[in-house]
């Protein structure tokens, strides 16, 4: 209802807004590298098909649809972004890595999904932001824009690896549990595009990933509020079965 009524809303703003500046108005709809679908080999460009594996990608496929489509028949001033894997301070602590960093801390069970080798670019936020911005300034108008981290893919299980290692946390504390449905084993982007435009993001995986733990480390009384009520009935339904068949690691 977010990804195809909610842009559709927000379309027909930004359409009143742009005849009512005379065409001086952009809408920027920040989407996913998720709407590629599963990526095997290579690097996925911006005139790549798009090919949506799961509910959530789907709807955000059809954000895009409706975006393009405003474009070109009322001449809408439009960009598309298609982040990847994004992480950092605030992160709703449903994602994998505010998941298992708040759990570590709690010395909790990290549930990981099959067998950890779904590989991802990891960016953080503020990278992300700033990628955002270069497409809102000094985008094309009508254009999709790859928005990528640093290039280097790394599994679910090596940035596991790195949060416990950050935490001085033992290994045991992670359970493979069975995978979720429609979980793409790979996406890959070619940044190109954006990089052209003098974007290149500035933090290494290094870098972002000991700023994010460090964060929840001393920021327990925002996230632990969310972690109460009904965070337990998401986390159970979620989780509970998952781990009662889960096995080591």
């Amino acid at each position: 209802h977010t990804g195809v009524m909610g842009v559709y809303a927000l379309l027909e703003a930004a359409l009143e807004q742009s005849r009512a500046r005379d065409g001086a108005f952009r809408l920027v709809q920040v989407s996913t590298d998720e709407v590629y679908g599963p990526v095997p080999e290579g690097l996925s460009v911006e005139s790549d098909p798009i090919r949506p594996t799961s509910p959530y990608s789907a709807a955000k496929a059809a954000g895009e649809h409706l975006v393009a489509a405003y474009h070109e028949t009322h001449g809408l001033d439009t960009v598309i972004t298609r982040g990847a894997n994004t992480y950092g301070p605030h992160q709703y602590p449903e994602k994998l890595i505010p998941l298992f960093v708040t759990n570590a801390l709690d010395d909790q069970q990290l549930p990981m999904y099959g067998d950890g080798m779904q590989r991802r670019d990891w960016l953080f936020v503020a990278d992300h932001a700033d990628g955002i911005g270069v497409a809102l300034d000094r985008g094309e108008s009508g254009a999709a824009y790859n928005v990528c981290g640093d290039g280097i893919e790394r599994p679910n299980r090596a940035v596991t690896e790195a949060i416990l290692e950050h935490l001085g946390k033992p290994w045991s504390l992670v359970r493979t549990v069975p995978d979720r449905p429609g979980h793409d084993r790979r996406y890959a982007l070619d940044g190109s595009r954006l990089k052209a435009l003098g974007w290149t993001p500035g933090t290494t995986f290094e870098e972002g990933i000991a700023a994010t733990i460090d964060w929840y480390a001393g920021n327990r009384d925002w996230w632990e509020p969310i972690k109460s009520g009904d965070w337990h009935d998401y986390y159970k339904q979620q989780y509970a079965w998952r781990l009662e068949q889960s096995t080591e690691a």
